[in-house]
């Protein structure tokens, strides 16, 4: 149950702390005061799409936290399984920013919007007047009846089938390839395959090339640089005995005189003599590289004509030695598949047969349940059109079987009505008025209202096209539904407002040339004057309050 809403910055709205009631709740203003905005931000907090526009101009950020009391126990255990503490009561809240982004937390814990949206699917159900069009949809009717037949484990067990069935048929597909087809692609991919597997190709064999190409282009630079750096370390000609060697030599022995007056001179003795021998290895590998080094232009030729292969592999095939020897075995898993082909489109054809019986078996179990579903079903909403002043209503189903499988199954299916007697049942697009869309709607949210278990439903506007006494049908049908769920209605209708538990007024003013919108809860007396002002406008007289007392009244004893 929705207990609180707080809004900040949103749209025309400043600040605003609307409380709900446990049961029917209504909004009335006039056009444009910003009802519309209160299911917008309800909305946005169960993570649906929103934009930086709804930000109040010249404010950084909108805000917005819903408070929620009474959570079903599958949206806490959902909400548990992601790693968030849920009790009893949860707390939503979204922050949008001017430039674009969002941030939504779950209890305090931040959470993206889509994970909000998956976990909390289970605590509102929200219909607006798109949804009426969205009926007139056939495809539309049987996701209603999934829902009252509880179908869906049923029907996603057939759509994994599907998905696979669809697989199977795809590699099918692929491998009826006429003859000429396949003979070009075998010599294709045989002839990529025979390339690259000539090339005997090694990871990291390009880096090492190109080291021992530099190698061998620099033979002379670095012959020339090793032979003088090997005279500065032992240079055998100098009659002065000055080379690294010999004067790191002398500077040991002259240190280890006075060793044993300090320990300190000791580890300075042991560092030169240490050092010593280092620089002694070190020119001793030195004379090593240099014997090493020698040009070989045939070498050379060798690894610039093998760069140059590489080179070509790597525009065919890929951009690196592992690029290349992927795409080899692709290619031969490929070629494989199709010199096996005959077999293989045998055993393929055979599992899209045992598939598509499996997915014809589940579809017609889908089928048959979905037509039991409907006779329960079509009762439920006549009984609930009779009650909305629809009496002499008839709901039948239009029920075709494809020949082909679809996502779906096997099912097409259109709900059809006669609203007056002796008429035959049509397509709703075909005779619904506005008004009875509504109703029809309401009948169709009020039975499959205990099948969602979803603790709450808001109408936005659920009355359009509706007044007299279909507007006060649908108010006590409203008010009933809030017997067990509790009821959020934004309304232009009387009647409809006048059966509410909790009337909340939403208006408009300006101030210093800005737009502001408060939210304010009605007392009975404040009751009668909004009820007054929506049936007599701005011009409230007398008669009007009377009219709007009596219709308080006799709704609230009802």
């Amino acid at each position: 149950m929705l207990q609180e809403l707080q809004i900040e910055n949103v749209a025309v709205i400043e600040k605003a702390v609307v409380s709900f009631g446990e049961r029917f709740n209504v909004l009335t203003g006039e056009t444009g005061a910003g009802k519309s905005i209160l299911i917008d931000s309800i909305n946005a907090i169960l993570g649906n799409r929103t934009n930086k526009e709804i930000v109040r101009s010249g404010e950084q950020k909108a805000s917005i936290l819903a408070s929620f009391a009474e959570v079903p126990q599958d949206v806490k255990k959902h909400l548990n399984d992601l790693g968030f503490e849920v009790d009893q009561d949860l707390i939503l809240s979204r922050d949008i920013f001017a430039e674009g982004r969002s941030v939504c937390r779950i209890n305090g814990k931040p959470a993206t919007a889509s994970v909000v949206k998956e976990a909390c699917q289970g605590l509102v159900n929200i219909h607006g007047q798109l949804d009426n069009q969205e009926l007139l949809d056939p495809e539309r009717h049987v996701d209603i009846l999934d829902r009252y037949a509880d179908l869906g484990d049923l029907l996603a067990i057939y759509s994994n089938e599907f998905s696979e069935l669809l697989d199977l048929q795809k590699q099918i597909n692929q491998l009826q390839m006429n003859e000429t087809e396949k003979a070009n692609r075998i010599d294709l991919l045989t002839y990529q395959i025979d390339e690259i597997d000539k090339a005997q190709l090694k990871i990291n064999e390009e880096q090492d090339l190109q080291t021992r190409r530099n190698i061998l282009k620099n033979t002379e630079k670095i012959r020339a640089v090793l032979s003088n750096v090997i005279g500065m370390i032992d240079d055998t000609d100098s009659v002065e005995n000055e080379s690294a060697l010999n004067m790191i030599q002398a500077a040991s022995n002259e240190i280890e005189h006075i060793s044993d007056i300090s320990d300190d001179y000791k580890v300075l003795s042991t560092r030169l003599n240490n050092t010593y021998y280092e620089i002694k290895d070190i020119y001793n590998t030195l004379n090593e590289q240099i014997s090493s080094i020698d040009y070989d232009s045939n070498e050379l030729n060798a690894i610039e004509e093998r760069l140059d292969l590489l080179f070509k592999l790597r525009k065919k095939y890929g951009n690196t030695v592992s690029e290349i020897l992927e795409y080899r075995d692709s290619a031969a898993a490929e070629l494989n598949k199709i010199v096996m082909s005959d077999e293989l489109l045998e055993t393929l054809k055979n599992e899209f047969s045992d598939k598509k019986k499996s997915c014809i078996k589940l579809a017609t179990d889908l089928s048959k349940a979905r037509i039991d579903a409907f006779s329960l079903f079509s009762e439920k909403i006549k009984e609930e059109l009779r009650y909305l002043n629809m009496p002499m209503v008839d709901f039948k189903l239009y029920h075709n079987r494809t020949k082909e499988l679809t996502p779906r199954g096997i099912d097409e299916m259109e709900f059809l009505i006669s609203a007056n007697p002796g008429e035959n049942p049509k397509a709703l697009s075909k005779i619904a008025s506005g008004g009875e869309m509504a109703r029809i709607m309401l009948a169709i949210k009020n039975v499959l209202a205990d099948k969602d278990g979803i603790p709450t439903l808001i109408f936005d506007e659920i009355d359009t096209g509706v007044s007299g006494t279909g507007a006060q049908k649908i108010g006590e049908k409203l008010k009933q539904i809030s017997g067990t769920h509790q009821v959020i209605c934004v309304t232009h209708s009387a009647q409809v407002a006048s059966y509410a538990s909790t009337h909340l007024k939403i208006e408009k003013s300006i101030n210093n040339g800005r737009t502001f919108t408060s939210v304010t809860q009605l007392d009975y007396d404040d009751r009668v004057k909004e009820l007054a002002r929506i049936i007599s406008g701005d011009n409230i007289t007398d008669i009007s309050l009377k009219n709007a007392n009596q219709m308080l009244s006799i709704a609230q004893k009802n």
